[in-house]
């Protein structure tokens, strides 16, 4: 058998809706069979009753930022920086990723604005020449309310690995900070404002959103109808913002900020992303709606691991193992088949004939996912 072709037996299967005890026939870098029992063959891994599940989709992380910028004002080389990503998401389980790369990040100094080419530049390298351990997409997310977002937007729109976009509007009194006080907290302990510099800050990124906001909205999600990408809503609130997010034809609601607004995003057909870390650590950080509390209403279809990639895994067993949780299948399709089905994957996102063999080896000790082993279309990568 060559390198993509192989059997994985005696391993628990996990489909869209059962756990089975089962064999996986590869060939090619795709799923060839799935089949009950043990398969006694020579040359077949011999998984040890660990759970086999498909590889982790992740669609939102602004994990590879850290690599390029690992301190304050040091900047990395930029394919060592995207390849030391990479391997992190290999061994996190994640087979694909939505890498995010914002424009028009309301911090003028941060390093997102000088950078943001270079990154997109990396992940294609990385992709294109077969360095990746796994399969790097491009999500961006587009802050509405900067004046330079749109003509940043557009000379990205053409870029290959584009897949995912998102609309965000992180200005004062607005969604995530609709308390002008939250706001104040947020960015003088961010930034180190006295409390005048604060309040020219204020009033300059309110009038940007005056002047931009809503123009960028329509013209960013007129675009990405044109050229079929899938749009994400961000921090939405209220039920007149999930209202415009589905006149914008928006297929993903990120992160919520509201039971109401998470409720109504489901409702009408929008999948509604929560982070892993809210799961892991108990809560929002920000003190916005728990994702354990939309898990116990049925509410929560995707899992994001934001800013801590082995977060994503550990998420989908803790829901799993809730009282009031989801059961494993459906725990794990939240990190996989949900998000594929989102933003158009048919391929990959469950353990099925012909799907692409992206799978991870998990074996549980103490009740905590590890992973054993990695494939990425059929090729072992960690």
């Amino acid at each position: 058998m060559s390198a993509n072709d192989q059997i994985l037996t005696n391993a628990r299967l996990v489909l869209d809706d059962e756990v089975v005890s089962g064999s996986l026939v590869i060939k090619a870098g795709r799923i060839k069979a799935v089949e009950q029992g043990p398969i006694a063959l020579p040359g077949a891994i011999d998984c040890e009753g660990d759970l086999l599940i498909p590889g982790l989709i992740e669609l939102h992380t602004d994990n590879m930022e850290k690599y390029f910028q690992p301190r304050p004002k040091v900047s990395w080389p930029a394919r060592s920086a995207a390849l030391a990503h990479d391997a992190q998401m290999a061994a996190s389980g994640i087979t694909t990723v939505f890498d995010a790369v914002s424009i028009g990040d309301v911090d003028d100094q941060s390093m997102r604005h000088g950078a943001l080419h270079q990154m997109v530049e990396a992940l294609a390298e990385i992709n294109r020449s077969g360095m990746a351990r796994v399969d790097h997409r491009l999500h961006l997310r587009c802050e509405v309310c900067h004046p330079d977002t749109l003509a940043r937007f557009e000379s990205l729109a053409e870029t290959p690995e584009l897949g995912l976009v998102s609309l965000m509007d992180h200005s004062p009194g607005q969604r995530q900070f609709a308390s002008l006080d939250a706001y104040r907290v947020y960015y003088k302990g961010k930034h180190g404002f006295d409390d005048a510099g604060l309040e020219a800050f204020i009033e300059r990124q309110q009038a940007f959103s005056a002047q931009y906001s809503s123009a960028h909205r329509q013209a960013i999600a007129k675009a990405c109808r044109e050229r079929g990408l899938a749009l994400a809503s961000h921090d939405d609130a209220t039920v007149s913002h999930v209202a415009e997010s589905l006149e914008y034809g928006t297929r993903v609601a990120e992160f919520p900020t509201t039971l109401e607004a998470a409720d109504a995003s489901h409702r009408n057909g929008m999948a509604v992303m929560m982070g892993a870390p809210n799961v892991v650590r108990g809560g929002s950080h920000s003190g916005n709606i728990a994702a354990s509390e939309l898990v116990r209403l049925g509410v929560l279809d995707i899992l994001s691991s934001d800013y801590y990639p082995a977060a994503l895994l550990d998420a989908v067993f803790r829901i799993a193992a809730m009282e009031d949780g989801y059961d494993l299948p459906r725990a794990v399709a939240c990190a996989s088949r949900h998000p594929a089905d989102a933003v158009g994957l048919t391929d990959r996102g469950r353990i099925a004939e012909g799907q692409r063999a992206d799978l991870v080896r998990v074996r549980e000790i103490d009740g905590h996912p590890l992973v054993q082993r990695v494939w990425c279309d059929g090729r072992q990568v960690h």
